[in-house]
């Protein structure tokens, strides 16, 4: 199997495998074009982003900079926003809903680092994919962390740190995120 296999999977795998190297590097060619783009560059800005994102299900809107490790683990619906300076740690997929609106500075991280020092100074990582429902609105500078599902209909405070799922219906907010009551 190679260490891609192994990424994708969410199985240890050394990230300075040739193939994962030159995936990353192209991702962040990508991004460094998307994020020299001007505002009246909007044609442009989406032909970059459809290059770099694994599938693109409608309109989307990304206010650069932008960042990730590949892009190709990337998957949004229509309706899709994410406002500045986000970060989206995609070794495994990170798969949004239709009509999600994400905040400013907004963090979603699929990548772990083994909990076991010996493994862990090996240099070996894994991931867990995060999956975000329809209609969330996610606060500027929340985090998701590795493995969360996000229900439909969910807003979530900005600040958040999100580290369990969260069912449909619900604001949640803190850190760790709680539920703090249901939405409509």
């Amino acid at each position: 199997m190679s260490e891609k296999e192994k990424m994708l999977m969410g199985e240890l795998y050394r990230p300075w495998d040739d193939e994962l190297v030159m995936d990353r590097s192209r991702a962040r060619q990508i991004t460094h074009a998307l994020n020299q783009t001007k505002n009246t560059e909007e044609h442009y800005r989406h032909q970059l982003m459809e290059d770099l994102f694994g599938t693109i299900a409608g309109e989307m809107t990304l206010e650069p900079p932008f960042y990730c490790d590949y892009g190709y683990n990337i998957h949004v619906g229509d309706g899709f926003f994410a406002n500045f300076n986000c970060v989206f740690l995609d070794i495994c997929p990170i798969t949004i809903g239709d009509r999600v609106l994400i905040g400013p500075n907004v963090q979603l991280y699929t990548a772990l680092h083994p909990m076991d020092r010996e493994t862990r100074a090996k240099g070996l990582e894994s991931g867990r994919p995060i999956t975000i429902g329809d209609d969330v609105w996610i606060g500027g500078g929340a985090i998701i962390n590795p493995g969360v599902t996000i229900g439909n209909n969910v807003v979530i405070g900005s600040g958040a740190v999100v580290t369990k799922d969260l069912p449909d219906n619900v604001f949640a907010a803190g850190s760790p995120a709680k539920v703090i009551r249901t939405v409509e």
